[in-house]
């Protein structure tokens, strides 16, 4: 960058620093333009070296920090992750085959229940079916022994009427032969005569 005095006079910067320029040295403005790319410092090839050898160690350090301290944590945290979840699969896994293993022990257990209650009524109803068979033969052999009997105890009874019925009516007629004359009554006759009446 180059500044013009009252005198003719100009000054350059150079590497930071303020040079003057006299009027017996004439600048144009590529000399202040090479000057002036000559102050900056990331231009300046002889710096090169230095940037070089910096650029190298903080990528070095960038690189020491990320293998001995960030990818480690972050490697351990995926590692805890991955250990995590595969003990949570394997609960997973297990809690799965016990439920079915529980689920077929309870079908088993169904089954046989089923049979059993199935047997055991059967059983019940041949049992049931005998004792009924049984109480109905019983019932059978009473109504008939109670039929018999009360048919014996009706022909006792007809019997006993039938007799008492006769007796009646031969001495019912016995004394309307009395009270018709002073003849003998004829008691052959007279039970002759009832007989053939209640038989007819």
């Amino acid at each position: 960058m180059a500044e013009e005095t009252e005198a003719g006079h100009g000054v350059v910067v150079q590497n930071g620093e303020a040079v003057a320029v006299g009027a017996g040295h004439e600048t144009t403005g590529a000399a202040v333009l090479e000057h002036a790319e000559v102050a900056m410092p990331q231009l300046d090839i002889a710096l090169y070296p230095n940037l070089i050898f910096w650029l190298v160690v903080s990528l070095v350090a960038i690189y020491m920090i990320l293998t001995r301290i960030a990818l480690p944590r972050v490697g351990a945290i995926l590692a805890e992750r991955n250990d995590a979840i595969s003990n949570d699969l394997e609960q997973a896994a297990l809690y799965k085959r016990r439920a079915t293993e529980a689920e077929a022990a309870y079908n088993a257990a169904l089954a046989k229940a089923r049979e059993e209650s199935q047997k055991i009524a059967a059983e019940a109803k041949a049992a049931v079916g005998k004792e009924l068979a049984v109480v109905m033969a019983k019932a059978d052999a009473e109504i008939a022994a109670k039929a018999a009997e009360s048919e014996a105890r009706i022909r006792e009874i007809e019997a006993s009427a039938a007799q008492s019925v006769a007796e009646v009516a031969k001495s019912t007629a016995e004394a309307i032969v009395a009270a018709l004359g002073p003849r003998a009554i004829d008691s052959a006759a007279i039970d002759a005569a009832v007989t053939a009446r209640l038989g007819g």
